[in-house]
């Protein structure tokens, strides 16, 4: 059996903080075989840096997934090529720094994490269900186990590449909105679901950032500058269990912690 745990997007220092504090206790609580993450929001919210990435991985990450906010610090394209541990929407285009997808070796097994991109609401790219069907085709057969990040704004985008990829991949996870969904299940062709993990950093700022700004830009309609709160942290992410024979997945759950409500001692 593999275990595979994925952290929500990480926002922030304050996101960072609760990974910091959390992630320990999760490892001991659930022995993942896998741990995985977003990191598009990690650095002060916008993108990630190497020292960031390098943190997440000394913590025990084994994997970091991105999106729509990839190349918001420059620092990237001083790495990404390098890292082989760093996946970026795999429907950029051809050309584009880093990977879609790669393959994780961690306690003696092998999986394959995939980050995609909705189209939805966002910037438009290559067709995302396209390009996972062009990336099944090209990932070697032996790999039973894939893990897909979809990164994307529209639940019904999400739910319909659920269905698009059921019995194909072991796991589906949507990222992007921050808000953790309620609809986690195993899809009837033994794929793992949940429309969004969640994130990790402010609790009580508007999707990370301070609500102030926030609620600015709603009333007046006038341009505002978005910072990432810095209140207590709320942590979201979900545990899958999946058979390592046939890559289905047997088991999902949603975890939510809070700041100030430990769930360990």
């Amino acid at each position: 059996m593999i275990r595979v745990l994925f952290i929500g997007d990480i926002v922030g220092s304050v996101g960072r903080k609760a990974v910091q504090e959390v992630l320990p206790k999760l490892k001991q609580q659930y022995k993942p075989t896998f741990i995985i993450a977003n990191g598009e929001n990690a650095a002060a919210g916008r993108g990630i840096t190497a020292a960031i990435a390098n943190m997440l991985f000394e913590l025990g990450v084994h994997g970091i997934t991105m999106g729509n906010h990839t190349w918001d610090n420059k620092d990237i394209f001083d790495f990404i090529d390098q890292e082989p541990r760093m996946v970026r929407p795999a429907n950029f285009p051809a050309g584009t720094p880093g990977r879609g997808y790669t393959t994780l070796k961690a306690n003696g097994t092998e999986m394959v994490i995939v980050n995609i991109q909705g189209r939805a609401f966002l910037p438009p790219l290559d067709c995302p269900f396209q390009k996972m069907n062009d990336l099944l085709a090209e990932i070697p057969k032996k790999q039973k186990n894939i893990f897909v990040d979809f990164h994307a704004e529209a639940t019904s985008e999400k739910i319909a590449m659920g269905w698009h990829l059921d019995g194909k991949v072991s796991a589906l996870v949507g990222t992007h909105t921050h808000v953790q969904t309620n609809d986690h299940r195993i899809l009837p062709q033994g794929t793992a679901y949940v429309t969004d993990v969640g994130m990790v950093g402010p609790r009580d700022g508007v999707l990370g950032m301070e609500r102030q700004a926030v609620l600015q830009k709603f009333i007046t309609q006038l341009p505002v500058r978005f910072v990432v709160d810095e209140g207590k942290w709320h942590f979201h992410a979900v545990v899958i269990d999946i058979d390592d024979q046939t890559g289905k997945a047997v088991k999902i759950e949603t975890i939510r912690l809070q700041e100030d409500e430990p769930i360990w001692d």
